[in-house]
């Protein structure tokens, strides 16, 4: 069956970083699109990036421009999400997803599969 695994997360200060990792297993990882989406306490979830199967188009979330990385290694079924210069705003709970039906990345409707979520809280 279909899995998707996060991990990475945690505590850190402010002006810090992170890489998240999500291991995807039990589908044909490198034919699909993945995101990483977060949901803050209180907050509705949200887009943060997304990279197309061959890792030739990616998007981020105005928030998280020129600070997050997305990509990915076909070869080790796992989708990646480097943060710098993280801010206490970044708080949030990190789930990785995989897109199965084409139009928009901040649509969660286009998602079929959600991992359990990593948490990530950034200390000021």
């Amino acid at each position: 069956q279909v899995q998707l695994a996060e991990s990475g997360g945690g505590l850190v200060q402010a002006g810090g970083s992170l890489r998240l990792s999500c291991a995807a297993a039990g589908f044909t990882f490198s034919t699909y699109t993945m995101s990483w989406y977060r949901q803050a306490p209180g907050k509705e979830r949200e887009i943060v990036a997304s990279i197309s199967w061959s890792a030739g188009r990616t998007y981020y979330a105005d928030s998280v421009k020129g600070r997050f990385t997305i990509s990915r290694d076909n070869a080790k079924d796992t989708v990646y999400l480097q943060m710098n210069s993280l801010k206490p705003e970044d708080t949030a709970v990190y789930y990785c997803a995989r897109m199965y039906a084409s139009g928009h990345y901040d649509r969660d409707t286009n998602y079929d599969y959600w991992g359990q979520g990593t948490q990530v809280t950034v200390a000021s």
